[in-house]
């Protein structure tokens, strides 16, 4: 059974960091893309990170760029998003998710194959 399973919400000051994990198993996501997409309250669901789990080029919104980063451990089987300089608009649930087509799909939303089922990030002003 493939699970995404999120971990490291939480609430944190503006300008302060989070780091969030996503422990992938049930499968090898050789050639998947992986990544990160967030749901503020009263808003559609929002594209945040990704990378290629084999090849480790990245993309970002670009509400995030500059202040987010996107890593995974093959080894270990997790993906993390580094997340610094929050600000009260990052406040979200943040899922992991996977994809065996592609990025542009990904971003889209309509390729993806797994969602976790998130984690929730509150940041104060």
């Amino acid at each position: 059974q493939v699970q995404l399973e999120e971990s490291g919400g939480g609430l944190v000051q503006a300008g302060g960091s989070l780091r969030l994990s996503c422990a992938a198993s049930g499968r090898t996501f050789s050639g998947y893309i992986m990544g990160w997409f967030r749901q503020a309250p009263g808003k559609e669901r929002e594209f945040v990170a990704a990378m290629s789990w084999s090849g480790g080029s990245t993309r970002y919104a670009d509400s995030v760029k500059g202040r987010f980063t996107v890593s995974r451990d093959i080894a270990k089987g997790m993906v993390y998003l580094q997340m610094n300089s929050l600000k009260p608009e990052d406040t979200a649930v943040y899922y992991c998710a996977a994809d065996r087509d592609s990025v542009a799909t990904f971003i889209r939303q309509n390729g993806v194959d797994y969602w976790g089922k998130g984690t929730l990030v509150t940041v104060s002003s």
